[in-house]
């Protein structure tokens, strides 16, 4: 076959990029995400965001405006921290900003409330029933399955928004996960930090020492905690339809509440002293923290090797160069073709090649393992198409 067409067949002579030509069957783009999905999307975001509006409101009226101002301040230091380090694992095909913003609002917003909601249902039951409540049980097992699903199911819905287009793979679930995680303990450091300076009088040790605790030892806690659904959904992205979501998000909400229980129930077992939870934390939970960075470069490296041998495939085909290959299909690659780019004032212009080539290879791969086909042969074709018409521009 003399002109390039599709993956499945034989490559002829490689031309210069810049003179591929796009078929005509490549000539009607497809559209990336539903007018309905964006809409629901939009509408979602702005009620998540009243939800978190009425939680802070509700923080400031049980904190009082100068403990929750300082609450605030240095929550927003291990919120940067957390954040960084998910930006660092979503740099390889980035989400859509209006998914990580209406994760982070969840997180913030209705999974706090649904926190604070079961936790007054539970309080009133237990006065009116004389029973009382039980600070170990709320501590070790209520709190772990109230906000792990509360959690959890923001991260669903998004599997049944963006499954096959944006979310699919354990990457992307466990990046959409970390951002419901990461809002989630923004506003819990805001509500602990702001409680310990009302009990304590403001007192700079006691002040510091859960500071400490939450935002230097353990701020990707709930991160962790969370991933566990995320990676369950997003291997279940690749296996399963939306059904299997529902079972996927069953089995991640498992880990995600053992661990949390752990973690919170070590401050029981070790009675509040320093060393002794030094000890377990050394012990336990940071080679539990050791392990997930494992995995999660492990998954990384995974999807990097997924791209390339995708990207083979259309090499092979006549739709990219070799070099392009090594250029794409590889972190290092990309990093020297964004300074050649941006050398010649096309930074941009290789960024959107990259990630659109990434989408291209996840397209083929949906297709591969028969997920969605249709819309994701519509996906290639726009992908291909576009690919062909600023690929000259690249390269003049």
């Amino acid at each position: 076959m003399s002109h390039p067409s599709s993956p499945h067949g034989q490559p002829g002579a490689n031309p210069h990029p810049a003179q591929y030509a796009a078929p005509a069957q490549l000539a009607r783009p497809a559209r990336r995400t539903s007018t309905a999905v964006i809409v629901l999307g939009a509408i979602g975001i702005v009620l998540l965001a009243l939800v978190l509006l009425g939680v802070l409101g509700y923080l400031v009226t049980g904190l009082g405006v100068g403990a929750f101002a300082t609450g605030a301040v240095l929550a927003l230091l291990p919120l940067g921290a957390v954040l960084w380090g998910i930006r660092w694992i979503d740099r390889w095909e980035p989400e859509p900003r209006g998914a990580l913003w209406f994760a982070f609002l969840w997180g913030a917003g209705l999974s706090v409330a649904i926190a604070l909601l079961v936790g007054l249902v539970v309080e009133i039951a237990g006065y009116l029933t004389g029973f009382g409540t039980s600070e170990f049980l709320g501590a070790v097992v209520q709190a772990p399955i109230v906000e792990e699903f509360g959690k959890g199911l923001g991260v669903l819905i998004l599997f049944w928004a963006l499954r096959g287009r944006h979310f699919d793979g354990p990457v992307d679930g466990i990046v959409l996960s970390s951002m419901v995680a990461v809002g989630f303990a923004f506003v819990e450091n805001i509500l602990y930090f702001g409680n310990e300076v009302v009990l304590s009088g403001g007192d700079p040790f006691s002040v510091g020492f859960i500071f400490f605790v939450r935002a230097v030892m353990s701020p990707f806690a709930h991160v962790m905690f969370t991933a566990c659904i995320g990676l369950a959904l997003g291997i279940a992205a690749r296996r399963s339809g939306a059904f299997g979501g529902l079972v996927a998000f069953a089995v991640g909400l498992v880990p995600a509440i053992l661990l949390h229980a752990l973690w919170n129930g070590a401050s029981f077992v070790f009675g509040g002293g320093l060393l002794p939870f030094i000890g377990y934390y050394a012990v336990v939970q940071l080679p539990l923290f050791v392990g997930a960075i494992v995995l999660v470069v492990w998954l990384r490296r995974r999807e990097a090797a997924l791209v390339r041998a995708r990207l083979v495939e259309y090499a092979r085909a006549g739709w990219f160069l070799p070099f392009e290959v090594d250029m794409l299909g590889s972190w290092p690659g990309r990093q020297q073709a964004l300074r050649w780019a941006r050398s010649r004032g096309r930074g941009d212009l290789m960024r959107r090649f990259q990630l659109d080539a990434t989408r291209l290879a996840y397209a083929r791969n949906r297709i591969a393992l028969d997920r969605g086909v249709e819309a994701a042969r519509r996906d290639e074709a726009a992908l291909l198409d576009g690919l062909v018409r600023y690929r000259p521009s690249l390269y003049a």
